[in-house]
């Protein structure tokens, strides 16, 4: 792992060097302001995206689970507290108290040493500049990108919080959840059911831990045994999750219960019905999602600062 990312490293410090040739030649100021945007970057970091690209691609030769990792923290992040960074934070106690030992993140939340790539190949091309947390929303959408999904413009801007919530982290969607329960926690933070159906989506790739599962582990098969999400194609970002839902064949009692809940039947499964008969409608509704997640609670304009360690917060000097 060490030797990929050092490799990640490199590919993504090659880019932020053509990065800073293009800045010196603009001579370009950071960009301000207090809303969300496209071109946020654009004068102060313009090859930003790029530098994120590189590192992921590296990242994934040796690790085909990269991207669905990604676009995890980017989800567990903006649910508590909104898309801040917070996930990122390590323990640095008494102050900080991380929120990665939660249950729904403690051996489970994965890719942070791909992000600190990211982040020291953007501190070397525009030092002071990106955020930890527009990297998380950089990074989901480019891993959607590279495994088959749909592109959208990533509304950038977002500054760094410098506390963690583990009280809220404690009440992440949880894959054992009822329907109700997750269409509580999903409105908590503006979501609407056609949202929570289209960002479960995202379990089209990736692997889940066996003792989540339905099936809780098979026979002989030890706690932590990592299976698909998507039997059919794991690695690739598509709608054949929707087809596993109308089979009953979905890993997760949380997916599953868009189906097969009570309540379901006037909310979340004639979404299920559509995606699955579409897939450029689930991509069209997906990116939407993404981009309506991403906009939860941002720091922006002075609020905040920009993390110059994903893992520290500035006052502490790391």
């Amino acid at each position: 792992m060490a030797a990929a990312s050092s490799s990640s490293a490199s590919r993504g410090l090659l880019a932020a060097a053509h990065c800073a040739l293009l800045l010196a030649m603009a001579g370009a100021a950071s960009a301000g302001g207090a809303a969300l945007s496209a071109t946020f970057y654009d004068a102060s970091c313009p090859c930003a995206h790029d530098v994120v690209r590189r590192v992921i691609q590296d990242a994934r030769v040796s690790d085909p689970r990269i991207p669905a990792s990604l676009i995890r923290l980017h989800f567990h992040d903006c649910f508590v507290q909104g898309c801040d960074g917070s996930l990122l934070l390590d323990d640095d106690l008494p102050v900080i108290q991380t929120e990665k030992n939660v249950p729904a993140n403690n051996n489970s939340a994965r890719g942070f040493p791909v992000v600190d790539d990211i982040k020291a190949a953007l501190e070397h091309a525009c030092p002071g500049i990106v955020s930890c947390a527009d990297i998380l929303a950089l990074a989901a959408e480019i891993s959607v990108e590279l495994a088959g999904g749909p592109r959208w413009s990533v509304l950038l801007g977002r500054r760094d919080g410098t506390t963690t919530n583990v009280e809220s982290a404690n009440n992440l969607p949880s894959p054992f959840d009822e329907l109700e329960v997750l269409q509580e926690k999903f409105r908590n933070v503006n979501l609407d059911s056609t949202d929570l159906v289209a960002l479960q989506g995202a379990h089209t790739f990736g692997k889940v831990q066996c003792q989540f599962t339905r099936e809780n582990c098979t026979a002989g098969q030890p706690e932590g045994t990592l299976e698909d999400l998507d039997r059919v194609t794991p690695n690739l970002f598509d709608n054949k999750y929707y087809g596993n839902l109308l089979e009953g064949s979905a890993q997760l009692r949380s997916d599953q219960v868009m189906l097969s809940d009570p309540v379901a039947a006037t909310t979340t499964a004639p979404v299920v019905h559509r995606f699955a008969a579409d897939q450029q409608d689930f991509f069209r509704n997906f990116a939407a999602s993404m981009i309506k997640m991403g906009n939860i609670s941002p720091l922006t304009g002075s609020d905040g600062e920009i993390r110059k360690n994903c893992r520290r917060v500035n006052s502490k000097g790391y």
